[in-house]
């Protein structure tokens, strides 16, 4: 089976147990696993995809935890470097009142920035597999130039490359740095995922069709453009745009709703017989059933409470998407 590598952080969020509160005024917090990539491997594992997640992770209780929590949902550990060097990263979130989160992050020393270049070696990938990563790891760190090596690595096998913008301030020294890193590491990927929050930070411009076109630079071939509850579209270099506006459902918390989107569309596009020549062309044909499945996947993980390793699995995701048919068709 084709592998997604994720390549990037995994830390511990600590949730508050209290909702529409700052995080000043929060007492009591829940320990969860979290980072992006890693909340994208489990996504697709669930799916019963073949994930694969690629960083280095402290030896301390917390690491510890975080290992269980992949093994536990079928993402391949295999690659990991276990390191007494650094720490695990810490996240702290507060929710207010309509799921939507802020952060706090304490992260200076942590493992997975550490992982160098020469600890990854380019024949853990093949030409079928994909990678996908995000910009939290893309502060200057050995981890930054680790990306560079394996995105390389990926571009000289014609592996997909996927890119999540996933801007997280708090964790740069400044919004310039973080917008720099985007543009420098934006033209290696295939594939790429903004939100409609990012989208001005990012291009700097509110006007959507322009910006979104603006992200069509170097190797990028599709731009997934995602809009909360208003659901997501997909952009193709041609011009063509498809949209999904998504599906209704009570939030609960909006942690790893992003990735549980990005999980489910990775899942459903490797299982497409993908190639560099005919992603756009797969993409067109399957559009529909990509948006659907993404988007479902992405509700119900905001449906529930906590991170990742709590949201639905695919029978859950499924059935969304077949009731909804159903009430579109009756209507």
């Amino acid at each position: 089976m084709k592998k997604i590598f994720c390549i990037g952080e995994a830390l511990i969020d600590f949730i508050p147990v209290q909702k529409q509160k700052t995080l000043k005024e929060v007492t009591c917090f829940e320990r969860v696993a979290g980072g992006a990539p890693m909340n994208v491997a489990i996504a697709i594992a669930k799916y019963g995809g073949n994930s694969v997640m690629l960083s280095k992770i402290a030896h301390d209780h917390f690491g510890d935890y975080l290992m269980d929590v992949m093994e536990e949902n079928d993402v391949d550990t295999s690659y990991i470097i276990r390191s007494d060097e650094g720490e695990t990263g810490l996240a702290y979130v507060s929710v207010d009142g309509v799921g939507e989160r802020s952060f706090s992050f304490y992260r200076k020393n942590a493992a997975d920035l550490l992982l160098s270049p020469e600890e990854v070696e380019d024949e853990w990938f093949n030409g079928g597999d994909f990678l996908h990563f995000c910009s939290v790891d893309l502060v200057e760190s050995p981890m930054k130039e680790t990306h560079r090596k394996v995105i390389d690595a990926f571009r000289d096998i014609g592996g997909i490359v996927s890119f999540d913008l996933n801007v997280r301030l708090p964790l740069w020294p400044d919004e310039e740095s973080c917008r720099q890193a985007i543009h420098d590491f934006l033209p290696l990927a295939d594939i790429v995922k903004v939100s409609d929050e990012e989208l001005p930070f990012v291009i700097g411009r509110n006007m959507e069709k322009a910006a979104i076109e603006s992200l069509f630079v170097g190797n990028v071939k599709v731009v997934i453009y995602t809009k909360g509850s208003q659901g997501a579209s997909i952009y193709l270099k041609n011009g063509e745009v498809y949209e999904d506006r998504g599906f209704k459902v009570t939030v609960s918390d909006t942690t790893g709703a992003g990735d549980a989107f990005m999980g489910g569309f990775l899942s459903e596009l490797i299982s497409l017989d993908i190639t560099k020549g005919n992603l756009c062309k797969r993409i067109r044909e399957h559009h529909q059933p990509l948006l659907s499945f993404a988007n479902a996947s992405g509700a119900l993980t905001a449906s529930v409470k906590g991170a990742i390793q709590e949201a639905p699995g695919k029978r859950h995701v499924l059935t969304l998407i077949a009731a909804q048919r159903a009430s579109n068709e009756s209507r």
